[in-house]
């Protein structure tokens, strides 16, 4: 079984505008460790702040009493001492500690022999076997030094080899290694010093983070560096989600994380870090689980022709189909059958025809919307609303919080109410669920708000409003459409309303 060091809380937090509170850093680290099963987490570097040391004295705290303080590590420097103190007094009890893999590196940054730099490693190796604290050792821009001296690279190894250091990590500082010099440099590392362990630590510079990550667990590393949705520096690290796929079918090799679980540590990863996860981002992308085309739909019902082993629901996901000018009969059938709803053949076409024409609009369709497609083209009434908001007016004054009032007719109860709010949304909503929590009916909480404005600037353009609930322990997203973003999301509401009405 391949080890999962997960650094997303340091590493990961080197991402430009990315930095996590003491409370968040406190969430990912129990997400990762109990919910996903990662084997190790790098939490933070040392002697950073005085904030950064009682978070992490916090984490230990917690890693302690749940049994994991062994799996909790922190970056420490050759500072005669200093690091390894920092760390003991927060409680950890590993360093990875950071020396330099390239000749470059040495003579140019430190300005050092190579005998001196190691010289002052076994110095600070020694001084933490005294202070009980287990040494891992980071060859930074090892990707160079293997490359351009090589024998520097084994005159450090060498001299270390014997020390009590744990792991030897090679990190590709720089990202500029390719699948074929992974190859190469890590099998001349794993050939030479057989019986070490090595990590391997990629970075995405030229996007190939996943692809070297592999290679390396290939030619045999026993440990890899990931962060949850590729966060690093630059162009980032290696995407734990991919990299665990690529492991799991590619590799047929064997880890601790739960699949299952992948999804949701990375949304909330996601919300924390405010850096948003690309639509098309492997297994944790909106879209990459979303067939468009009629006849991958079709294959689906044809025994999954169009399915690989990335099955959605390895991840704590759903498959989902979408609607468009590229939607045939199959594609629109999953939605309809989702939806409870049974056509006849000639309906189908009909529903098909008005999908494929909004399509060619650029009109977003959405599974919600399908309702009312097929009742617009059926020439039938729309289905009852049990909830039906009748009518919205805001008040908007400067200096004073904006003010909603609320019409809404419930099971044929016409009721209204007025509250203020700190937007005019938010107003709403208080309006509204004042008058829900007077009729002691439940309500669900607003997950995320997101607002779509097609490309051009246009003032008339129109704007999708997509609202992510949560209600009874389930998760969905409503859509309104128009040219207004606050009557966008009052449609988007009102759909909602109506949807948990049946759950």
């Amino acid at each position: 079984m391949i080890e999962i060091m997960d650094t997303t809380l340091r590493d990961g937090e080197q991402t430009s505008s990315v930095s996590f509170s003491a409370q968040e850093k406190m969430s990912i680290a129990h997400l990762l460790l109990v919910d996903l099963g990662v084997n190790r987490i790098e939490v933070a570097s040392a002697r950073v702040s005085n904030g950064e040391f009682e978070t992490v004295k916090k984490i230990a705290n917690w890693a302690k009493s749940a049994g994991y303080i062994d799996n909790v590590e922190i970056l420490g420097f050759i500072d005669k001492g200093a690091s390894l103190n920092w760390i003991k007094d927060t409680g950890c009890k590993t360093i990875n500690l950071l020396t330099k893999g390239s000749y470059k590196h040495v003579t140019e940054q430190l300005r050092k022999t190579p005998e001196q730099h190691l010289d002052d490693i076994r110095a600070e190796v020694e001084l933490a076997q005294k202070l009980g604290i287990t040494v891992n050792v980071y060859l930074e821009d090892w990707s160079n030094g293997i490359v351009k001296s090589e024998d520097y690279v084994y005159y450090m190894m060498d001299g270390m080899k014997d020390l009590p250091i744990k792991r030897f990590m090679l990190p590709d500082t720089l990202g500029v290694l390719n699948p074929h010099s992974v190859w190469r440099c890590c099998r001349r590392m794993i050939n030479r010093y057989r019986d070490l362990h090595f990590d391997f630590h990629a970075h995405n510079d030229y996007d190939l983070a996943v692809a070297n990550t592999m290679v390396a667990a290939e030619v045999g590393v026993r440990g890899v560096h990931l962060t949850m949705n590729g966060l690093g520096e630059r162009a980032g690290n290696a995407s734990l989600a991919s990299v665990i796929a690529v492991f799991h079918d590619q590799l047929k090799l064997k880890t601790s994380i739960k699949e299952e679980n992948i999804n949701r540590v990375s949304r909330v990863v996601e919300s924390y870090s405010g850096q948003v996860i690309s639509a098309n981002q492997p297994i944790v992308g909106d879209n990459v689980f979303t067939q468009c085309a009629g006849i991958h739909a079709d294959g689906d019902n044809k025994n999954n022709l169009y399915y690989n082993d990335l099955f959605p629901e390895r991840f704590g996901r759903v498959r989902e189909y979408a609607l468009g000018k590229l939607s045939g009969k199959s594609n629109i059938r999953k939605n309809i059958e989702a939806l409870g709803i049974e056509l006849d053949e000639d309906d189908m076409t009909k529903v098909t025809n008005r999908v494929i024409e909004l399509g060619d609009k650029k009109e977003i369709i959405t599974q919600d919307d399908l309702p009312y497609i097929i009742s617009d083209v059926l020439k039938n009434n729309e289905k009852e609303r049990k909830i039906k908001i009748l009518s919205f007016a805001f008040l908007l004054t400067k200096g004073l919080r904006p003010t909603a009032t609320v019409k809404v007719e419930i099971d044929g109860q016409e009721h209204e109410w007025t509250a203020p709010g700190d937007g005019q949304y938010h107003a709403f909503s208080k309006a509204l669920y004042k008058i829900y929590s007077r009729l002691n009916k439940p309500t669900p909480t607003l997950v995320n708000y997101a607002v779509y404005i097609p490309p051009g600037g246009r003032t008339d353009a129109l704007v999708q409003t997509v609202i992510t609930w949560e209600f009874n322990g389930k998760t969905f997203k409503t859509r309104g459409l128009d040219a207004d973003q606050t009557e966008a999301a009052v449609k988007a509401t009102e759909k909602m309303l109506n949807m948990i009405e049946d759950l």
